[in-house]
């Protein structure tokens, strides 16, 4: 019987090729769409799962509060690993990490720049398990010049990773020497970490710097601890150890699942851009409403062919079919319709999955889950979506009254406004989709075009990678401002607006002229003199640094109004500030003498931190140049940096950032969502425009004796193009009613990630409703000019 059924299917589908074209294209790109959508969602949530003991791994991260300020980092000080495997035995290993800004590595005549190397303890791999191609994953990193070389940065230094082990590697200036112990896989894709090679942290690293929180912990629980029952004993170290630092403030610190790193963490100084749970859930339920979308189409467009099968559901009841064996006739129509869209959808992913990976800056494969699961999940797909878009047509279809059937007519209920439903429900899911992106663009666009305070256009930095050069900046400078085309030239130690600025814990005098006990989290940023005019960051009161002789490079000290704000400081200048400089508390100390104005070091998701600047005591800490262009002839200015840049360095290749290009990368993972929700929204407005062609050409059919009647009585074609397109209107003007405040709720909601962002502009609405309300009434123009133009006599001949 159901071979008879699916031989039925295909001869109505072969007889009716327009109609099948039109209803597999919907499903077709319905299908491939929430497959991609669903390999981006489960590559989001599979982060970190390689490693076997994931479920026992856990980042310890700090947040504290105090009176005008707070902090809310992932990572702690140096100390505390340590500790908290010596007070907490339900802790079985810890271990930490330090980003490195970038070493210059040599063999032989070879010399290659490595930007992501980490300093790790010798427990980094017992922790975090990776994969080794060859050493021991137990005695790789326990001497203090053992290096561990992923399997591209070996491939790159020695042509061969086989030929790396035991290989001695020196950085550039010869003072350091690496044995390479171990060679291991490249790290995952799915995986916050990201580096090429480990380098052995001093077991001593900043033994007592309590107040610098600049590395990563991550703690091994020992099997069957329960981490709430641990987190209730957290709240004493941060009373033992942390307060008596930090003085005043409410901390506390808590422990992250690895798993939940990626999609949960979004703290300051995070290793990279996190993705968000948010998108996640937003992208899975937008799969499955374009999925529900192409199912609508096809009901409409199933319903709307009705009118030409009524014959036959009478003829085949008639002759003893009952509602079931004409229901499950229709389904298997649904399902052969289903499972040839599904072929095209594959091929659709196939194709599409590349420029997708491009697009959304990731690595899917179409088998990542395996052959057997990803076909079983397919499968399952397609029945899940046969039924859903074949339920409806085989209940109303298989529902006609005999006597009505044979005369060829539509008996009782029509379900018309229940199908009128379902494409205004497709109608306001594509208005929300195209709100939400159009407000998702104005952010973006106000994000990077926001003053941040100083100027970043035509602005771009470079790194001495020459030890000895940086003693040479003053030369550099000269050199470079030699050239009318160089208008300023700075140092300084870290570039802003890349997430890596230190911070540390500051004392500073109080009124009575006393130093103050506790002391104020903020972050620390070495300048010279020319910086603030380069960056054209300017005073709110006191004095620039002075290059004149040496006292404000070791004595002299700037802050910025949030530090002014927050901890309430009454005239800050000449007041002193002191900060620690070893391990053995001592302070060295320095003097206000200027404020400048607020400008931002991250992106606008963070709000303006308190900064303390200092200029550098030592050449050696200036390694970063700030140059301000002329937008005239940037080649030549570039050209002119780089000569300047090998007279003083000739044993390193140039390389240069935009710092307007710094600042938009910090918006990347914004930047991807938008282009993905424009690139659904499209594809929804699509699919939702076909099943408003198929309601029009059902409502056509269903009027055609009234159409008939009106142009007999003398109706123009205008005047039942109106009245066709007027019924549309009122279902778009409906959905656009319903999706408006949803998406504006949805969007605010979106908004609130950023610490700093614009207002939901009704224009946003009233073009998503003109733009919607337009490509309706060009779909269904079709239908309405066809039926207005036919031939009256047949019209009325039609019943």
């Amino acid at each position: 019987m159901f071979s008879n059924f699916l031989l039925i299917a295909w001869r109505n589908l072969v007889r009716y090729k327009y109609y099948a074209l039109i209803n597999i294209a919907g499903l077709a790109i319905g299908l491939a769409t929430c497959w991609l959508l669903l390999l981006y969602v489960l590559g989001e949530t599979s982060y970190e799962n390689f490693f076997p003991d994931k479920d026992r791994v856990y980042r310890a991260v700090n947040s504290a509060t105090w009176a005008g300020g707070s902090l809310n980092v992932a990572t702690t000080s140096a100390p505390f690993a340590l500790l908290l495997k010596k007070d907490y035995p339900e802790i079985e290993e810890v271990t930490r990490v330090l980003t490195d800004g970038g070493s210059m590595l040599q063999y032989g005549e070879k010399k290659l720049q490595v930007e992501d190397l980490f300093f790790v303890d010798s427990t980094f791999l017992k922790v975090l398990p990776f994969a080794l191609l060859q050493g021991d994953a137990g005695s790789c990193l326990q001497q203090p010049n053992a290096i561990v070389l992923t399997k591209k940065l070996a491939t790159k230094i020695f042509g061969d990773p086989a030929l790396a082990m035991g290989k001695t590697i020196r950085t550039e200036d010869s003072t350091t020497v690496f044995q390479v112990s171990a060679v291991m896989e490249d790290v995952p894709a799915n995986s916050h970490f990201a580096f090429s090679a480990l380098r052995v942290l001093p077991a001593n690293y900043n033994a007592d710097g309590w107040q610098n929180f600049d590395v990563y912990t991550y703690l091994l629980l020992r099997p069957g601890v329960d981490i709430k029952t641990l987190e209730n004993k957290l709240p004493s170290f941060g009373e033992r150890y942390v307060k008596p630092h930090m003085g005043d403030v409410a901390y506390k610190m808590e422990l992250q699942p690895l798993t939940a790193i990626h999609l949960y963490s979004r703290l300051g100084y995070e290793m990279g851009a996190n993705g968000n749970i948010l998108y996640v859930y937003v992208f899975l339920f937008v799969g499955l409403l374009i999925l529900a979308i192409a199912c609508i189409n096809y009901m409409n467009l199933a319903t709307a062919r009705a009118a030409g099968r009524v014959r036959e559901v009478g003829v085949r009841k008639t002759l003893g079919s009952g509602r079931d064996e004409i229901a499950r006739m229709f389904l298997a129509e649904s399902f052969l319709l289903t499972l040839i869209a599904a072929v095209v959808a594959w091929g659709l992913v196939t194709m599409a999955l590349p420029y997708f990976n491009a697009f959304a800056h990731r690595q899917l494969q179409l088998w990542q889950f395996g052959v057997a699961r990803t076909i079983g999940a397919a499968l399952l797909l397609v029945l899940f979506t046969g039924l859903m878009a074949g339920i409806y047509p085989a209940v109303f279809m298989s529902g006609f009254r005999v006597v009505y059937a044979l005369k060829g007519r539509l008996s009782g209920s029509s379900h018309t406004g229940f199908r009128k439903g379902l494409v205004t429900f497709q109608f306001m899911i594509a208005i929300v989709l195209t709100a939400s992106t159009l407000v998702a663009y104005d952010q973006l666009q106000y994000v990077m075009h926001k003053d941040l305070g100083f100027h970043k256009e035509q602005m771009l930095y470079f790194h001495l990678n020459d030890v000895n050069a940086r003693s040479s900046i003053p030369a550099i400078k000269q050199q470079l401002l030699g050239n009318p085309l160089i208008r300023d030239v700075s140092a300084v130690s870290n570039p802003i607006g890349r997430n890596d600025l230190g911070t540390s814990g500051f004392f500073f005098e109080q009124n009575d002229g006393s130093i103050s006990e506790s002391s104020i989290l903020a972050q620390s940023l070495m300048v010279d003199a020319d910086f603030l005019k380069t960056m054209g960051i300017s005073l709110r009161s006191g004095r620039n640094f002075s290059d004149t002789g040496n006292t404000d490079r070791f004595h002299a000290a700037l802050i910025n109004e949030t530090l002014v704000k927050n901890f309430n400081l009454k005239d800050p200048l000449g007041k002193k500030v002191q900060f620690k400089i070893d391990n053995k508390g001592t302070r060295a100390e320095r003097v206000i003498v200027g404020v400048v104005r607020d400008f931002h070091t991250y992106s606008l998701q963070h709000k303006i931190a308190p900064l303390v600047m200092e200029m550098a005591p030592f050449p050696a800490m200036e390694d970063n140049l700030y140059v301000r262009i002329s937008p005239q002839n940037i080649p030549a200015a570039l050209a002119h940096i780089e000569k300047v840049y090998q007279r003083f360095d000739a044993n390193h290749a140039f390389s240069y950032h935009f710092a307007d290009e710094d600042f938009a990368r910090q918006y990347e993972g914004e930047q991807q969502q938008e282009r993905i929700f424009l690139m659904f929204t499209v594809l929804a407005l699509f699919i939702a425009c076909l099943g408003l062609f198929g309601l029009a050409a059902f409502m056509a059919v269903q009027r055609t004796r009234e159409i008939g009647v009106r142009k007999a009585m003398g109706a123009s074609t205008g005047s039942i193009v109106k009245m066709l397109s007027q019924d549309f209107l009122k279902l778009v003007l409906i959905a656009a009613l319903l999706a408006f405040p949803l998406s504006w709720w949805m969007m605010d909601r979106w908004l609130q990630h950023f610490a700093y962002r614009t207002g939901i502009s009704i224009w946003i609405f009233v073009l998503t409703g003109i733009g919607v309300t337009v490509v309706a009434l060009l779909t269904v123009s079709y239908h309405a000019l066809k039926a207005a133009l036919a031939n009256p006599v047949r019209s009325l001949r039609a019943d």
